[in-house]
């Protein structure tokens, strides 16, 4: 690729926030803060799974998978944003951009399946108790953990390798924080109708078929827990996918927002919103959401800690 002044195309200008000077500053302390609570709350999810043995379970292997996948997710966008906030050299090179986007996407498209899987394994613990341990056997969960992350990465391979093989001529300044795949198509100087087309058919097969799956397993849940004669029962069945209904709902609501409204309605402004929301504060929120509302991991917590007071 070849700008327009002749000289060789090196990479990208992020524009982000700069248009709003007097929020770089609120934003960088705000997102500072977020960071930091998401990688205290993701490797202690991360770290009470793997020295409790109570949670050597499929439940909380994929939440581990989570945990670790949102430490990645929000660590390949973050700490460039915070330096980008703090700086005017808002520069990111070519090759960064390809890796970024890869990477971010990737991991993106790899939350969603696994959000999908997470919630058979609820449809599973509930729905089927006596069989649980057969169905969701260690193999079967390493297998549809590999699946998510393979699937993953694979669409964001060919997405990312669709995107810059599109003539940009020369143009360089992307309205975002991050190189994210509608954003990029806004530099693209050729017809876009057959890339547009192609990226919502792959998101609508990334975003829609587990959104599928989830609501096809919760509804079999609710069918479940309405034949249990215990309200305790009903109280503790609904109490183990509430926080998985939660973080769901945070994750695809805005994933949707951005990839499958029209391109002509999307304001680039909101995306860059919508996009913060997604990346960074649903990664935060997630780890809160699971150890508020689940007694497992609060008693893991609490024995770890007692552990460690006992031992000085």
């Amino acid at each position: 690729m070849e700008q327009k002044n002749g000289s060789s195309f090196t990479g990208f200008i992020l524009l982000g926030f700069s248009d709003r000077p007097q929020l770089e500053l609120v934003l960088f302390v705000v997102l500072l803060i977020f960071y930091l609570f998401t990688l205290l709350g993701n490797t202690t999810i991360i770290a009470l799974s793997y020295l409790d043995p109570h949670l050597h379970t499929p439940m909380y292997f994929f939440l581990s998978n989570l945990s670790f996948l949102d430490l990645c997710y929000t660590t390949s966008t973050v700490p460039q944003l915070l330096v980008h906030l703090r700086t005017a050299d808002k520069f990111i090179s070519f090759g960064g951009c390809v890796l970024q986007l890869f990477v971010f996407l990737g991991l993106g498209c790899t939350e969603c399946i696994l959000l999908g899987v997470m919630a058979f394994d609820r449809y599973a613990a509930i729905c089927k108790p006596l069989q649980y341990t057969v169905i969701m056997h260690p193999r079967l969960c390493a297998l549809m953990a590999s699946a998510s992350w393979f699937f993953g990465f694979g669409n964001s391979l060919l997405q990312t390798v669709l995107i810059f093989l599109l003539p940009l001529c020369g143009r360089n300044k992307i309205d975002h924080f991050l190189c994210e795949v509608p954003a990029l198509l806004k530099l693209v100087c050729v017809d876009t109708t057959m890339n547009q087309s192609e990226l919502f058919f792959a998101s609508v097969i990334i975003l829609l078929i587990p959104v599928a799956l989830i609501i096809f397993s919760y509804g079999q849940i609710v069918r479940a827990v309405l034949r249990i004669k215990s309200s305790a029962g009903q109280r503790k069945a609904f109490g183990t996918c509430g926080s998985h209904i939660t973080v769901v709902s945070l994750f695809y609501g805005t994933a949707i927002y951005a990839y499958l409204q029209p391109s002509n309605s999307y304001s680039q402004d909101q995306g860059k919103f919508v996009s913060l929301f997604y990346a960074i504060i649903t990664p935060t929120v997630n780890p809160i959401i699971y150890t508020l509302r689940n007694k497992d991991v609060t008693g893991a917590m609490k024995k770890v800690l007692c552990r460690g007071q006992d031992s000085r």
